[in-house]
């Protein structure tokens, strides 16, 4: 019995060897995505829950997107610091992401269009030029709709996918070229022919692009001044926010020309003259339609006494670098800190420093130096700059700010930084001390007749009483 039992194992141990070598022999199926729509929502549930407990796998559309052939996206992606964020939403929910072909980027975009978009003060721009691609749904191409439909992006604009009778597929302007070029469980990415621009960035390139052609001009349409008391003769119709004061701005830098700085002999032959004055005023100007820096101009109006003295430093040939502080900024600023007589004044002077500097001299040296300390017209006080996060930082601790609005205004004379915080010098910033609660001591009158008593210390009382005790206490001129 033990040798049959023996030939039958040894068939079986036959057998099974031979279908492991037929197995391997074979060839492998690759894997495929599921074709219906119950299998494709297993799927993405499993890539949901697998992202959502390991972080994104090697198999989702991000690490499709970035080693794709659409590089110049993925590199403005990378550019925009928006990974983190779309690994949020992919760990949520499926994503449809429209991935313009690279042309699109290089040759057909705007040279000026891109340089807006690249440049570090309008990342929150490029961030939502890229989000307007991202559906956070999954759509592909069968699933596009005969009529055209809104659907919201990331951005939290809207865009329209339609698909046409001959089968061709439309995102908003732009033709889908490459329909379902990617599919993964947590997104599809369909190939299109142009950038999409939502209507927001649009309009901020409008704006900026403006603003940079933009010299201070005599606004129109000013109502009448008397010229005795320099007020408005009839009320003036309401101001929009943002829109150039009522009242034009030199008139109430100098009201008169007896006031107004006499020019300095300028640069060049002897004809030439610094005109600080309209400098000034060009500046100021250039503040209120720039935006986002009324408050301060509010101020420079105002205070005419500055916004003269300014003028007069120009025209005598000095130079001026003002780092302006935000509307946002300036609305931090207390009652207390603004009630004092001629804080206003001081608040002002220490952002404002006797040199022309412009955003890249100031990056340049504190690359080099580490710290770099600028004289301001608030003598003695400095005001200190060094390098952080790829920008400039003036200031120390919680009062500091950044230089995060540069070169908003540069003629060679003043140069204008805008920066999102108030300055204050470091005795301004430090709490006073606490007051004690004990009693108050008085100091001893000291008259023509009696001497003030000198305070002995206590060595020399106890040597005192110890005289005391053997009677030479008298003996001791100090003791007496």
């Amino acid at each position: 019995m033990a040798a049959p039992a023996y030939g039958a194992v040894l068939l079986v141990a036959l057998a099974l060897a031979v279908g492991a070598a037929a197995a391997d022999t074979a060839p492998r199926e690759e894997p495929t995505l599921p074709s219906t729509a119950a299998a494709s929502a297993d799927a993405a549930a499993a890539a949901v829950a697998g992202a959502g407990g390991a972080g994104i796998s090697s198999n989702s559309v991000l690490v499709a997107l970035l080693d794709s052939h659409y590089t110049e996206l993925a590199e403005l992606v990378e550019k925009a610091m928006l990974l983190q964020t779309l690994e949020d939403a992919v760990g949520r929910h499926n994503v449809t992401i429209f991935a313009p072909r690279n042309e699109a980027l290089e040759r057909d975009l705007d040279p000026e269009f891109k340089r807006f978009l690249l440049e570090p003060r309008n990342l929150k721009s490029l961030q939502t030029l890229l989000l307007f691609h991202v559906l956070p749904a999954r759509h592909p191409a069968g699933s596009f709709p005969s009529t055209a439909g809104s659907h919201p992006t990331l951005s939290g604009e809207d865009l329209e996918l339609a698909a046409g009778t001959n089968g061709s597929l439309r995102v908003s302007q732009s033709a889908v070229t490459r329909p379902d070029a990617v599919l993964r469980p947590d997104g599809v990415i369909h190939g299109i022919e142009r950038l999409l621009v939502p209507r927001s960035v649009q309009e901020d390139f409008n704006r900026r692009r403006s603003l940079a052609a933009i010299s201070a001009v005599l606004p129109t349409g000013a109502p009448e001044v008397d010229p005795r008391t320099h007020r408005l003769k009839k009320p003036a119709p309401p101001v929009l926010p943002g829109a150039p004061p009522v009242l034009p701005v030199w008139d109430a830098m100098a009201p008169g020309p007896s006031i107004a700085p006499a020019p300095a002999p300028g640069p060049g032959n002897g004809k030439s003259h610094f005109d600080g004055h309209s400098q000034v005023k060009d500046f100021i100007q250039t503040l209120v339609l720039y935006g986002g820096y009324n408050e301060l101009a509010d101020i420079l109006v105002n205070l005419t006494s500055l916004a003269t003295e300014m003028g007069r430093l120009v025209s005598e040939g000095y130079v001026l670098t003002v780092l302006a502080p935000n509307d946002e900024a300036m609305a931090r600023l207390t009652t207390d800190q603004l009630s004092e007589p001629g804080s206003p004044e001081n608040i002002l002077y220490y952002h404002m420093i006797p040199e022309y500097q412009t955003e890249e001299s100031m990056y340049n040296a504190v690359r080099r130096f580490g710290k770099v300390r600028y004289d301001t017209l608030r003598l003695p006080h400095k005001v200190v700059a060094r390098e952080a996060d790829g920008s400039v930082k003036f200031g120390q601790g919680e009062g500091s700010a950044y230089l995060f609005d540069p070169d908003i205004y540069t003629d060679g004379r003043i140069s204008v930084q805008g920066i999102d915080a108030v300055l204050l010098p470091e005795d301004d910033t430090k709490p006073s001390p606490p007051v004690s609660a004990g009693p108050v001591r008085k100091a001893p009158a000291v008259t023509g007749s009696r001497k003030s008593k000198l305070r002995r210390g206590k060595l020399l009382e106890a040597t005192c009483r110890m005289a005391g005790v053997f009677g030479q206490r008298s003996r001791l001129a100090s003791c007496q």
